[in-house]
């Protein structure tokens, strides 16, 4: 049933807003209406592929849009066409965006509201819901470090409450009580799954209580509570900047996305929530106070249905994207002039972990607005001591202790990007990155691919075996990384290469995963500049020269191929240390291999699915007939690493590499 002009289910209370606000509430609420309205009908003509719809629940789209300043920063979801709509986007690049034409937010390259844009400061999800919320804390962060004054409001579902990156998003913005305003639309199904089924407690505002967060339950079909509450709520935490949990109370109507229906819910919920229609229910309400009339109503009407319908002709009319090879191979990373900086300085014998330490160090001076963040790098210095004493030069708030949320810290690192601030963040072990694996691999690493924003985050990554450490503080993953697009794999051997590279990844504005091997931090030594400098990535180093043999490998098991060398003086091989694992310096490889015609690849990791794997196909392929033997590869065994020494050293493949190496040259 639907509302009439004397059928209002709500109290409405307007208290001192004009009817000029009143009205723009109601236009803002029937422009998404109309358009998905339009969207359905074009659904069910073929002409989109998919919908989620939002009807019903437009009160807190554009209450809450309303309420916040044009140029903050919202985290809408896929039911939220209002924000999209109140903050004026054209309408053409929706409906491009949704066709998946160039006209749209990602040019085909992602639908739905699956895009950002930074004219409207809007930021949209991805698929995985709850990485949004720690997006929001880091762009709330900007906001505190920035001294703006400005709020940042995310949303999220009842079903994306239960996901840890809810959580964990709570925490650190209570722990540093940042402007973040955390919509959740409570609209009664996850997809089938009633709330019931979802949390066992009675309201989910209690949650925010458990994180010593304020939170509100408000009505989310009442627009003007919606707006007068959330209006309220954003100017306090302007004034006093701080996290607040609100939740809305609604109901979804439709089916998750159209195709899957709603034949799970029982047709009485249905009927009960249509009479608490947002839209019907204020438009009665406005008529009963003669602000609204049946003439300005359909002036409103006509005046929308015109736009979409021109915005509609213009997006149809648009041509398909033709596919591209070079501009999509071309549009994964965010452009950056790979040079190096030279040194002028003389160079002093330093360890691996000082020329971490010293880059990190000139970096926060390089960029004033740096931000270093990670579990114990404040006072304590880091699990390596690599940021001993960097509080008393830089401050606690760009070098910030994190409490144990490895997802939450990497999505904050996202939104301090999104607002135009550079982060280093500290794996302890490059072995927890586990914990934080879905925003780095879907969110880092697709957003410039997808909407043309960058991820200028560094994540650092103590790995590696040879110290006894076991299986969850010893691995060598850089695999997970590198067969994942847009992300760049840094993984050097010697102190020099550690400074110039870690400064490099530091300028670049996309995601560097950068891989620091435990056992090197004080058992090297090297000359090192001791003033600022950097090393262009994809460049290998060619550290020994030879004709017998290609040796290729990286990180600390370059040490074991001089090592097995130095043993065997007899052996005139080329060393290349790859220095970086993506970009690769494939050309390198083929000349030396051209070369020598024999080829071996020492890693760290596990065999199976490793670069080494890559590498020797890519040389087989390219280099063929220059070959004298095939291609050998020398890897760990296919276990986890163990934590017994006499274990650990069967597993590592430092001891087998002599003989293969030798089993090669025999061939």
């Amino acid at each position: 049933m639907k509302p009439t002009n004397s059928s209002v289910n709500f109290n409405y209370s307007i208290n001192n807003l004009d009817e000029t606000l009143l009205l723009s509430l109601y236009r803002n609420m029937l422009k998404p209406r109309l358009i998905e309205e339009k969207m359905l009908v074009l659904l069910r003509q073929g002409k989109i592929s998919k919908w989620f719809s939002g009807i019903g629940q437009e009160a807190i789209s554009v209450g809450v849009t309303m309420a916040m300043h044009s140029d903050e920063y919202i985290l809408p979801m896929h039911r939220n066409l209002g924000v999209f709509t109140t903050r004026k986007i054209p309408l053409y690049r929706l409906f491009a965006q949704w066709q998946g034409k160039a006209s749209g937010f990602t040019k085909g390259r992602d639908r739905s509201f699956h895009f950002g844009t930074q004219q409207y400061k809007i930021v949209g999800m991805i698929s995985h819901l709850g990485p949004q919320l720690g997006v929001a804390d880091g762009i709330a962060l900007a906001s505190k470090l920035k001294n703006k004054n400005q709020v940042t409001a995310v949303f999220t579902g009842e079903g994306g409450t239960s996901e840890g990156d809810f959580h964990e998003a709570l925490n650190v913005a209570s722990v540093w009580q940042l402007p973040v305003l955390f919509c959740i639309e409570n609209n009664g199904y996850g997809l089938s799954t009633p709330t019931h089924e979802q949390y066992n407690c009675r309201d989910l505002a209690d949650r925010g209580l458990g994180y010593g967060i304020e939170s509100h339950i408000i009505d989310g079909n009442n627009i003007i509570e919606v707006y007068t509450k959330v209006n309220a709520l954003a100017e306090d935490i302007r004034r006093n900047p701080r996290p607040i949990l609100v939740e809305f109370k609604t109901f979804r109507i439709r089916g998750h996305e159209e195709a899957s229906g709603t034949k799970y819910v029982p047709e009485e919920l249905i009927t009960s929530w249509t009479t608490k229609d947002p839209l019907l229910n204020f438009e009665a309400f406005l008529k009963a106070e003669t602000i609204l009339t049946e003439e300005l109503e359909a002036d409103f009407k006509a005046e929308i249905n015109k736009e979409i319908n021109e915005h509609l002709k213009v997006a149809n009319e648009e041509e398909d994207i033709k596919p591209n090879e070079s501009e999509e191979l071309s549009g994964v990373f965010q452009l950056f002039k790979n040079e190096g900086v030279n040194s002028k300085s003389k160079p002093e014998e330093i360890r691996f972990i000082d020329a971490i330490s010293s880059s990190l160090k000139e970096s926060m001076i390089q960029h004033e607005d740096l931000v270093i963040m990670g579990q114990d790098i404040a006072e304590y210095g880091g699990a390596f001591k690599i940021t001993e004493g960097f509080i008393d030069q830089f401050g606690k708030e760009r070098v910030r202790n994190t409490p144990i949320c490895e997802s939450a810290i990497i999505e904050t690192a996202m939104g301090l990007s999104i607002a135009g601030i550079k982060s280093v963040v500290e794996m302890q072990f490059a072995d927890f990155a586990s914990s934080g694996f879905n925003p780095v691999v879907n969110y880092l690493a697709n957003s410039y691919y997808r909407w043309k924003q960058n991820a200028d985050v560094v994540i650092r990554m103590p790995c590696g075996g040879g110290v006894a450490a076991g299986p969850f503080h010893s691995q060598t993953n850089e695999a997970w990384f590198t067969k994942t697009p847009g992300l760049k794999v840094v993984y050097p051997a010697f102190p020099y290469d550690a400074k110039g590279l870690l400064n490099q990844a530091i300028n670049d504005p996309n995601p560097v995963l950068f891989f620091e091997h435990k056992a090197l931090y004080r058992s090297i030594r090297q000359e090192v500049p001791t003033d600022y400098y950097t090393l262009p990535f994809g460049k290998a180093s060619v550290i020994k020269a030879g004709n017998d043999v290609t040796i290729v490998s990286y990180g600390a098991a370059v040490h074991w191929v001089l090592e097995t060398l130095d043993n065997n003086p007899d052996i005139s091989a080329d060393v290349i240390d790859l220095r970086t694992l993506h970009p690769l310096d494939l050309e390198c490889i083929y000349a030396s291999v051209k070369k020598t015609g024999k080829a071996i690849i020492l890693q760290e990791d596990s065999l199976f699915g490793g670069i080494a794997s890559d590498i020797s196909a890519n040389i087989m392929e390219q280099c063929f007939k220059y070959l004298d033997a095939p291609v050998m590869r020398v890897a760990s065994l296919e276990t986890p690493i163990p934590f017994a020494a006499q274990l650990e050293q069967q597993y590592l493949p430092k001891n087998r590499f002599e003989t293969a190496l030798k089993t090669l040259l025999a061939y």
